[in-house]
């Protein structure tokens, strides 16, 4: 809980947001669920006026939903919620990654090439205890596809990119919950396409890309 005395400032609302987004995303807080500002409160601390901020930039960023009547609750989450983000996530993705090639040098693979081994690490560590590193892995599983689309050139196709992932992240963290997601190909993925990347070959990157986003949604 946050113990602020004055707790309106936009610092507070991205604390309380990032709280109340991280459970979402491990499902503490349902789909579906109604989010009452009391009961809120409780749980997070802050005022009634920042916690509404908090939901507001959570309903843009379609984890909340926001009705004037009926107030905030928890944005529904069915097969078809992630398929259309994960379908609209790889056709934003790779043509992230493709601009990205356009635009990237020698740094850049660097930065592409750390990411990959803070996840493959991170990835190893999750045998030790799945529920409490779930989140080291997907905060490494992000930064990974950030730096994909990093040097795209395109600040908007950055912010959609970012949202989609935020946006599929309570399924994946679900999924890993539940042993559905095949961490040993996903890993050969990200390789494939960071040898791809290195070997200046887009057409054999985005192809990589598309094909481990997408076969997310056959396991």
């Amino acid at each position: 809980m946050f113990g602020f005395g004055k707790d309106d400032s936009a610092t507070v609302v991205r604390l309380l947001a990032e709280q109340v987004r991280r459970d979402i995303s491990f499902g503490i807080l349902a789909p579906d669920t109604k989010l009452k500002i009391e009961e809120l409160r409780q749980r997070y601390g802050g005022s009634a006026h920042s916690l509404r901020e908090a939901l507001t930039l959570l309903a843009s960023d379609g984890l909340v939903e926001a009705n004037a009547q009926r107030g905030f609750r928890v944005a529904s989450a069915t097969a078809a919620d992630l398929e259309d983000i994960t379908r609209l996530r790889a056709e934003i993705e790779c043509i992230g990654l493709r601009w990205s090639m356009e635009h990237g040098d020698v740094r850049w693979e660097g930065e592409v090439m750390a990411a990959l081994h803070t996840l493959s690490r991170a990835e190893d560590r999750l045998s030790e205890n799945t529920e409490s590193l779930a989140l080291e892995w997907d905060e490494a599983n992000r930064e990974f596809h950030a730096k994909l689309v990093a040097v795209c050139g395109s600040p908007r196709l950055i912010a959609i990119q970012k949202r989609l992932f935020d946006q599929s992240r309570r399924f994946r963290l679900a999924e890993l919950r539940e042993g559905r997601i095949d961490l040993a190909a996903g890993r050969k993925k990200h390789e494939a396409i960071m040898s791809a990347i290195l070997a200046h070959d887009a057409e054999g990157a985005v192809r990589h890309l598309s094909d481990h986003i997408l076969g997310t949604l056959k396991i």
